[in-house]
């Protein structure tokens, strides 16, 4: 048991680690090295950044990369609560290492357009460059507002991992396409709503590249206006996470089509969708 979940919670780190060190970079060299790519372009990046990290993790731990999903699974969907907090952990630390080697990779570019821009770190107009991993609201949204948004492209997420994962729903996709489901379910939700929140819907995508924020000369202004970033990244998701599974387990799932028997088997009715 303790090997499998060793096993599960390295496959939970590399995955998120991969999606966080692929779409953060995106964002840096768009920003601090002038990239040409479209804002829909870069959300799409995210998307198949996430998609890749789910191959990666998904036979193993079944690729949550993400606390809010976690957390609703245990509650919803049978995942074993006991394994949450291990999950949580690898999910963050791996999003922590994403954005650690990003910034590596990046430093010396960073702080030449720091110092081009004349951005001190440690003032109001280090979100500038801040923002480049981490997630802030967009001017006038009240924390609120913020959260609310967060909540429900959350939840909306979260419905299309039940639905695309679950074995009982005939319009699955099929032969592994359930993580191309999923990738272009951010890229999509991160073009209508992503310039209000930075849609992170994942409480350590955001949570992990803060923390190197706090460490790396941003301090406390990382945390944004009002402790944005202690509040609505971590508590929306979790909360829309939640009420997309409570949506699918009540009001969508139970009017499936029932399925001979012998389709499901005793270890297939045992996994959770995940």
């Amino acid at each position: 048991m303790k090997k499998t979940l060793l096993g599960e919670c390295l496959a939970e780190f590399i995955g998120t680690f991969i999606f966080l060190f692929i779409g953060l970079a995106a964002v840096v060299s768009l920003v601090a090295g002038g990239s040409d790519i479209t804002w829909a372009e870069l959300t799409l990046t995210w998307g198949f950044a996430v998609m890749l990290g789910v191959y990666i993790a998904g036979h193993i731990s079944g690729a949550h990369l993400n606390p809010a999903v976690t957390i609703s699974l245990a509650v919803w969907s049978g995942f074993r609560r006991s394994k949450v907090i291990p999950y949580i952990a690898a999910q963050i630390l791996g999003a922590f290492a994403g954005a650690a080697t990003v910034y590596a990779i990046y430093r010396n570019m960073i702080l030449a357009y720091e110092q081009g821009a004349g951005i001190v770190r440690s003032t109001a107009g280090g979100r500038a460059t801040a923002s480049m991993f981490s997630t802030f609201p967009q001017s006038g949204l009240s924390l609120l507002q913020a959260g609310l948004i967060e909540l429900i492209i959350t939840a909306v997420l979260m419905l299309v991992i039940l639905a695309v994962t679950d074995g009982r729903n005939g319009a699955a996709p099929r032969a592994g396409l359930a993580a191309v489901s999923i990738g272009l379910t951010v890229a999509v939700l991160g073009i209508g709503f992503g310039r209000l929140t930075g849609f992170a819907m994942n409480p350590a995508r955001d949570l992990g590249p803060r923390l190197l924020l706090l460490l790396s000369g941003w301090g406390t202004n990382a945390l944004g206006p009002n402790l944005y970033g202690l509040i609505v990244p971590v508590f929306g998701p979790i909360a829309g996470a939640l009420a997309g599974g409570a949506v699918y387990h009540k009001l969508i799932a139970p009017f499936y089509p029932a399925m001979p028997a012998v389709v499901l088997s005793a270890k297939d009715q045992d996994q959770p969708a995940s």
